[in-house]
């Protein structure tokens, strides 16, 4: 009997998201360690662990869109798919779980690496926690989003700089939101297609059901006349 793994993509495509997660995780961790001992943000070593984190983030989402479609497909009509709702609902919160954290590490990309004291101040505690992330590596503290950003070779202030962040997240939030609508949009004109011609070719059968039936009540009518005749036959021999 084949398993529930092997008859259901979303679970196929599930593990092979938890797999990448755990993988892009470890990237992160050696990303966060690796940036917190770096003094410049063009160190060769950090700009290689910053490609292949970027790289495994983009092929993470990829992945993460196609469970993103399936949960969008069957919530119309999970019972159709033979699902229950509490499913539907675990599946929904996973896509959004992995989203969240994709997003996490997207941001931390973002970071600018610095070997200023007042940034070793600042970032203490988040340095803290990135090196734990990290094995447990020492090194300078990273200032946190809210603290620190280079934008036009210029160090922003503390209102510009929550402003130039506010307007990231919403600016890459609605690109998301977009991105999304267009791939639920496309789902649903395939799903409308393949709804057509299933209704077509239910109409066909329709027809040919009913030409079937005629045909039949004709070659009833013309055996039941056969019979009548081959009756009549010998009464006229014998005439």
């Amino acid at each position: 009997m084949a398993s529930s793994i092997e008859t259901d993509p979303f679970l196929q495509v599930q593990a092979d998201v938890l797999s990448a997660l755990n993988n892009t995780r470890s990237l992160f961790s050696s990303y966060l360690r690796i940036r917190s001992i770096a003094t410049t943000p063009t160190s060769p070593e950090l700009e290689q662990a910053r490609s292949e984190l970027e790289t495994t983030l983009h092929d993470l989402s990829t992945d993460l869109k196609d469970l993103v479609e399936s949960v969008r497909v069957v919530e119309h009509d999970p019972y159709r798919y033979g699902l229950e709702l509490e499913e539907v609902g675990r599946r929904r919160q996973l896509v959004e779980d992995v989203g969240r954290e994709i997003d996490g590490m997207r941001a931390e990309l973002v970071r600018v690496v610095t070997a200023s004291a007042s940034a070793t101040a600042s970032g203490a505690s988040s340095a803290v926690r990135s090196r734990q992330a990290g094995a447990g590596v020492s090194g300078q503290s990273l200032p946190s989003p809210s603290h620190f950003e280079l934008h036009g070779d210029h160090l922003l202030g503390d209102g510009d700089r929550e402003d130039y962040y506010a307007e990231f997240e919403q600016q890459r939030q609605q690109e998301l939101m977009v991105e999304q609508d267009q791939q639920l949009d496309g789902v649903f004109q395939t799903v409308g297609t393949l709804r057509r011609q299933a209704d077509d070719m239910g109409r066909e059968l329709e027809e040919q059901v009913e030409m079937l039936k005629e045909v039949d009540t004709l070659a009833d009518r013309v055996g039941g006349k056969l019979q009548s005749g081959v009756r009549r036959i010998p009464r006229q021999a014998a005439v």
